[in-house]
């Protein structure tokens, strides 16, 4: 049982504008038109297409291989026929496309069959190979596989969940945890068990009562190590490290992870999605989003995945004056760049933003070094350096002050007194360090080609004189058997000149062989012949003869 929280440094306080949408229950959205799965559900692994247009699918059913170690299933939000493959927006403000897999509900929703998983007599690796199969990621935002995750926590004294939920306006783990708080739990003991961890921490902000309440309620039966534990409303509580430090006094410094420290943490919509594939054999095909904002009627709603946000707009009814779209929280989130960006497994509030409620930012001012950046800074950075080198793209520069540090939390920004977009700066700075690396990777590749193929060109080169070489001196010797003369040394010296002599030689010998140098031996007949020849040319005068063959 805990009984000391800690604090991290920095944070901010926004408005939290969490009664809007955590006062209904979880809806159940409808049945979409039509479903766009993409095979991208992360930025990490693309999914290998395992269907065709026009074949039928069930819901459950395998549609995407995940590739590589950081690869994810996919699978089918419900029951269809797939009427297409093809490119479809990204939730990223690039508005990129990826490939999707398109499917035309048929209306009956009919699973797989599937069935639970018994984790007791399977081993570790089977469990999280099970996982995967399910398409299994962190519901937080994300979308780390979960079997990743669980595979490198050896030796985890402490499983932290993640309730906090700190972002304004989301309210989605809120109600999750309102709602299915033995669901929640149940998840969690199945992580606690693949982890081997000795206590689970859930950590929930003290702005949720009713969450807190839900989740002890159903802790209540599960044993002394388990604690719902709640943590001040500060931004952002909810980032791994910052509630890692709140529950375990743990700090983990720049380039450690929470299990080098004997911690792991799992978000709730997470240990949800745990809970459903292991009792039931479910795939990830579904998730709970937040619907706010500048809205009729917000709320939680239950979504498959693949559903367009087009279609979620018309449950919560945006009003008139609503002029974007924002993807997450309005301290993280991104602007959407089309309508037609279909729901994704880490995707968890759209926020319809109006000039009313979210007003355009302010000219962007110069920077007065007040420092009031880097005293709101949880990571413990110094964001104004840090604006300085991204701004003149002295790259190597704010790699030394720790630029991937950030967790591009936007507390810097929110505190900024000259209105500088600083998280902008520092995505900008992240995004030219990454692509030059790919560049340098890129030409690394292409000169260990070039090196190889020199490489290649010169063994076979040598190869070929070796076997040159080799085919000379056999040539050679067969001569000598034969009791012809060799060729001149200086003429052997080259491979190619001495089977060139070989084959003089060679053919000298064949002529030697099938021409005549007298007529001894030869048939009366032929000899005959031979004489009326030559009595012929003796009869031709002389300037015929000499042209005679």
């Amino acid at each position: 049982m805990i009984t000391r929280l800690f604090s991290f440094k920095g944070g901010v306080k926004p408005e939290s504008h969490k009664n809007e949408s955590s006062g209904t229950p979880i809806q159940k959205a409808p049945l979409p038109k039509r479903l766009v799965i993409p095979l991208r559900q992360s930025i990490r692994s693309t999914a290998r297409c395992l269907v065709a247009p026009g074949q039928r699918v069930l819901k459950g059913e395998h549609i995407g291989e995940g590739e590589g170690g950081l690869g994810t299933s996919v699978h089918a939000s419900t029951s269809g026929t797939v009427v297409e493959i093809a490119p479809s927006p990204m939730a990223h403000a690039s508005g990129l496309e990826t490939l999707s897999i398109v499917i035309e509900p048929d209306g009956e929703d009919r699973w797989i069959d599937h069935t639970p998983l018994d984790l007791h007599s399977v081993s570790r690796e089977e469990a999280l190979a099970w996982l995967r199969g399910c398409g299994i990621v962190g519901m937080g935002g994300a979308g780390f596989p979960t079997h990743v995750k669980l595979g490198g926590g050896r030796g985890i004294d402490t499983l932290v969940i993640n309730g906090a939920e700190c972002e304004p306006w989301i309210t989605c783990d809120d109600r999750l945890m309102r709602e299915r708080a033995p669901e929640v739990l149940s998840g969690a003991m199945i992580l606690r068990e693949l982890i081997g961890a000795k206590q689970v921490l859930v950590g929930i902000e003290d702005n949720k009562p009713e969450a807190i309440a839900a989740m002890q309620a159903a802790a209540s039966g599960l044993g002394d190590d388990i604690s719902v534990v709640p943590v001040p409303t500060l931004y952002p509580a909810g980032g791994e490290k910052q509630l890692i430090r709140v529950l375990t006094g743990v700090e983990i410094p720049q380039g450690k992870l929470g299990t080098d420290f004997g911690v792991q943490c799992f978000n709730v919509g997470t240990a949800n999605a745990v809970h459903r594939a292991i009792r039931f054999g479910e795939p990830l095909v579904s998730r709970v989003i937040t619907l706010t904002g500048n809205v009729a009627r917000p709320g939680n709603y239950e979504v498959l995945l693949g559903t367009q946000v087009s279609e979620l707009l018309d449950l919560a009814g945006p009003k008139a004056d609503t002029d974007r779209y924002i993807v997450g929280g309005p301290m993280m989130g991104t602007e959407l760049q089309s309508l037609s960006v279909p729901v994704s497994k880490g995707m968890n509030c759209i926020i319809a933003a109006s000039p009313a409620l979210f007003p355009p930012p302010p000219p962007e001012l110069p920077c007065i070094r007040c420092g009031a950046c880097a005293r709101a800074c949880p990571a413990d950075l110094q964001p104004f350096e840090l604006y300085w080198f991204s701004r003149a793209k002295n790259f190597g520069k704010a790699q030394e002050y720790h630029l991937f540090d950030c967790i591009e939390c936007g507390c810097c920004a929110f505190v900024c007194p000259s209105r500088i977009p600083l998280v902008d700066y520092y995505r900008f700075a992240k995004g030219e360090i990454w692509a030059r690396e790919r560049e340098l990777q890129a030409s690394d590749q292409a000169r260990e080609r070039f090196e190889f193929r020199n490489f290649r060109q010169e063994r076979e080169k040598e190869e070929k004189a070796a076997k040159l070489a080799a085919k000379a001196a056999e040539t050679r010797a067969k001569l000598a058997e034969s009791g012809e003369a060799a060729a001149p040394a200086a003429e052997t010296e080259d491979p190619k000149k001495a089977l060139v002599a070989a084959a003089l030689a060679r053919a000298k010998q064949q002529q030697a062989a099938v021409t005549p140098k007298n007529t001894d031996g030869l048939t009366a007949d032929v000899q005959a012949e031979i004489a009326n020849i030559e009595a012929r040319r003796e009869k031709l005068n002389p300037q015929d003869a000499d042209k005679a063959p």
